[in-house]
């Protein structure tokens, strides 16, 4: 049975305990739906319809990673983009980039990590006090960029609570792989009506270990075939060339190093235990290499030949070849961004009406891309705001709801050698609605929005779009442990300037892109069904879904071959995804002070475009399996995790393939009371069988494995 045939067969069941269930309820009393805490949604107080993950407390804490991809990188569903360890983004049921949107607060990060897989996300796991995903389109409540999904990282930045006293948490954390040390603290307090915070966060690493090449047996096998027929008449001279620099990228991974520094301060009033109004100002300052480009030389090299060739002046060619000098090694990424969020909340702002949310993020961003002589290749600026509105109405015709409004504006521009796209100025509104009602046995959700969003480019025309999402849901409490839910929506995506505009190189991911301005809305059609239960010693939930783009926006090699760069041309064309997560666990054992538990995962995707020839999409994540053990006993925690990457045979034309790894993983807590201090000491490993793990879903895969074994350990203390 393939992947298509049997996510077909999981909606199959799905959709008929659902009917069953309607049969079973039918005349009954309304039931009660279990809660689901997402506390970013305003739809989440009785369950939601869409598929949602959260992560907080003890596992957030056993997850939370230098990067926000790879933290959610372990849940079903989601796999991290990677670009090294410093770099990587989630990855939603086959989805990235523009179609998940990342958000600080319920507002968007407003860096540049959409761009390109080399550009780092400037939320810091580190300080989250919880993260939480909507797996599946949260287009109606933060508009077209949230196609695929949503990850929203809640930092407490802006207090919504003045409690009297004082209490926070320091981590202080090292790794024996690249030498890490990762320290961050918060402190959150309260003097009257007013509530504070505090928190910074500083990290390093030299570069990591591989356990092999940096370079796949695939890339290296092309780079030997390229010279053989490139450089015949010196390829004695070549080969030894290429034995050396297979020594010298091999056991560590060059570029792959960082430092990152960052913190925040946040203020604000609280009447009575209710938020009022607060404010806060963050910073964020971070270095790290770009791996990778160690293999980018031989494309210079063959273009500066090729000048010679044409007769070039010798002294014109001798000083290129002291540029080509001076460029060896590993480029930089100094990135640093200053932003300010504020909120307000009123209590029955109108009749009707029970309360106002407003949120407003102002981003300065600055990236520059330094070369190794210390010379600036490329700049990005990025100044950006965004603002939202939340009112929550009272029952009208037994619907309770948000209706709200969203508008931003964000100008963007990176000059230099990898200007690959012109300055854009995006303007982007919004108005929404959304809204839950209860039926006997079962509850029904649905919303609409209208977006507006405008491209307006220093070179060229701009372009404009509109688009409508519409949804409709069904959550049915089966009895008070099995739940079921159905969820249809439609959605659109106003293409991005990068897609619209590109006409570049672009080093970081070896390829010159090029947009197209005549690109239209990409608009999408999702079924979903979820199947849940909870209850004593065990827990089961299966999420099954198929989503059909119309016009889907995506980027495929050409074949060509520009700066020495791999053509990549942003296309459209009708695809489908579809997909099952998988995931439970069962207590075996419990007894005074601890309990054995084990859990399982299993999810897949497969998607299609509709092409000629090979209908295969870049970049599409393998499937996954892993079983897990975790055993407490008074103060001893641990946990064993075992995670089997299947290999990646669907490769799009010019792209490899992956082949399969296992992840294992190991975790082991002691909590200890020192006075009025919780302390955890802690020691974690990651990859411990050391195998060489490329990840399909990353642009540099061929370049850039993950870390091998990897040992950490850490204390926590809370107070």
């Amino acid at each position: 049975m393939n992947r298509t045939q049997l996510s077909l067969v999981a909606t199959a069941l799905c959709l008929g305990a659902v009917a069953f269930a309607g049969e079973v309820v039918d005349g009954e009393e309304p039931s009660e739906i279990e809660e689901v805490i997402v506390i970013g949604h305003p739809l989440s107080g009785e369950g939601l319809a869409q598929a949602t993950d959260v992560l907080a407390g003890e596992e957030l804490d056993r997850k939370a990673a230098e990067s926000i991809g790879a933290t959610v990188g372990q849940q079903a569903g989601i796999h991290n983009s990677s670009f090294g360890v410093a770099v990587g983004r989630p990855v939603i049921h086959g989805l990235d980039g523009a179609r998940v949107r990342i958000m600080e607060d319920r507002i968007d990060t407003l860096d540049v990590s959409v761009t390109s897989g080399d550009h780092a996300v400037t939320v810091d796991p580190f300080i989250a006090e919880q993260v939480e995903i909507l797996k599946g389109s949260g287009t109606l409540l933060y508009g077209s960029g949230a196609i695929g999904g949503v990850v929203d990282v809640h930092t407490g930045r802006i207090p919504h609570n003045a409690f009297k006293g004082i209490g926070g948490r320091f981590d202080l954390k090292s790794s024996d792989n690249g030498d890490g040390r990762n320290g961050s603290f918060r402190v959150d307090g309260g003097i009257g009506m007013l509530g504070w915070h505090l928190d910074g966060f500083s990290r390093r690493a030299g570069d990591y270990e591989i356990p092999g090449f940096a370079a796949s047996a695939r890339e290296l096998a092309r780079e030997e075939e390229e010279e053989e027929e490139e450089h015949h008449d010196e390829e004695e001279e070549e080969e030894e060339d290429h034995e050396e620099e297979e020594e010298e990228f091999s056991g560590i991974l060059p570029g792959s190093g960082f430092e990152v520094q960052g913190g925040s301060a946040g203020f604000s009033l609280v009447d009575n235990g209710d938020f009022i109004v607060g404010v806060a100002v963050s910073k964020i300052a971070a270095e790290y290499g770009i791996p990778g480009h160690g293999h980018e030389e031989h494309g210079h090299h063959e273009e500066g030949e090729e000048e010679h060739e044409e007769g070039e002046e010798e002294e014109e060619d001798h000083d290129e070849e002291e540029e080509g000098h001076e460029e060896e090694g590993t480029p930089i990424a100094d990135l640093e961004q200053t932003r300010v969020d504020f909120e307000a909340a009123v209590a029955n702002p109108l009749p009707g009406f029970s309360s106002l949310n407003l949120r407003f993020g102002l981003n300065s961003y600055t990236h520059n891309e330094v070369e190794p002589s210390g010379e600036i290749g490329s700049a990005f600026e990025n100044e950006a705001w965004e603002a939202r509105g939340e009112m929550s109405h009272h029952v009208v015709a037994g619907w309770e709801g948000v209706a709200g409004a969203q508008m931003g504006d964000r100008r963007f521009s990176v000059v230099g050698e990898e200007a690959f796209t012109p300055p854009v100025d995006t303007k982007t509104f919004g108005v929404f609605w959304v809204a839950e009602r209860s039926f006997p046995g079962f509850q029904l959700e649905t919303g609409i929005r209208f977006d507006s969003v405008e491209h307006d480019p220093a070179e060229g025309e701009s372009s404009s779009f509109g688009g409508v999402s519409a949804s409709l849901g069904m959550v049915v409490p089966f009895d008070d442990e099995w739940t079921g839910t159905v969820l249809a929506d439609y959605s659109s995506r106003a293409p991005v300037g990068e897609e619209l505009y590109s006409n570049g190189p672009h080093f970081a991911t070896r390829s010159f892109e090029i947009g197209e301005a005549s690109l239209g809305e990409e608009r999408a059609f999702n079924l979903s069904a979820t199947l849940n239960r909870r209850g004593d010693g065990w827990s089961v939930l299966g999420t099954v879904y198929r989503t059909m783009f119309s016009d889907f926006i995506f980027q495929a090699a050409t074949g060509d071959y520009m700066e020495g760069l791999a053509v990549r041309q942003f296309n459209q064309a009708d695809a489908t995804f579809s997909g099952l997560d998988l995931e439970g666990s069962v207590t075996v054992a419990s007894w005074a002070g601890g309990q054995l538990e084990l859990s399982g995962l299993f999810d897949t995707v497969s998607a299609t475009v509709d092409v000629s020839g090979n209908d295969n999409l870049p970049r599409i994540p393998p499937a996954r399996a892993g079983l897990g053990i975790a055993l407490t006993n008074g103060p001893i925690s641990a946990h064993v995790d075992y995670m089997r990457v299947f290999s990646q045979e669907d490769a799009a034309d010019l792209e490899f393939e992956t082949d399969g790894y296992t992840d294992l993983r190991a975790y082991v807590d002691w909590d200890l009371n020192v006075g009025d201090m919780a302390v955890s000491v802690y020691l974690k490993g990651k990859n411990l069988t050391d195998d060489e793990q490329r990840k399909h879903t990353s642009v540099v895969k061929d370049l850039v494995p993950e870390p091998g074994r990897t040992i950490e350990a850490g204390v926590r203390i809370r107070f």
